[in-house]
């Protein structure tokens, strides 16, 4: 009678650094770009409201309502630049009580609304014109105070 060969065991011995080099990078991978779009978006977050208190400050301090848009539009322009997002839309929009039309009134509280898009890190365009993004808004109130004199005299 003839006995099978036994096989030899077979020798692992490297396989345990392999297999840590692939799951290291299969884990590793996308842990790295979740943290660098959350990042992104907070970045987004904090570079809007600095764009509302600049603008609504800005505006706020102008003489009137018409140089007021403008100066709130350059300073939340200039917020978002500062933030290192020069390339995002931003909508600016700008209301006050108690008189929508006179916001330079004694009593008048301003608010600013900062609304943008923050375009996702390497996220391809996948079924439209634009890049996946994350839309931030930010408000701020500003009121102008009961004895200030605002504009120019005489």
């Amino acid at each position: 009678m003839r006995s099978r060969p036994v096989p030899r065991p077979r020798d692992d011995r490297g396989t345990a650094v392999v297999e840590f080099v692939w799951l290291g990078l299969l884990l590793l991978v996308p842990l790295v770009y979740l943290a660098a779009t959350l990042m992104r978006v907070q970045a987004g977050a904090f570079a809007a409201d600095t764009a509302a208190r600049a603008a609504g400050r800005a505006y706020a301090l102008a003489p009137d309502d018409a140089s007021g848009e403008r100066a709130a539009r350059a300073a939340a322009a200039q917020a978002l630049r500062d933030q290192g997002l020069a390339e995002v839309p931003v909508r600016v929009a700008i209301s006050c009580t108690p008189d929508p039309g006179q916001c330079h009134q004694g009593a008048s509280v301003i608010t600013v609304r900062i609304e943008a898009e923050v375009d996702l890190p390497l996220v391809p365009v996948l079924l439209g014109d634009g890049a996946a993004a994350v839309a931030v808004s930010s408000r701020h109130t500003v009121p102008i105070g009961r004895y200030v004199a605002v504009g120019s005299p005489g």
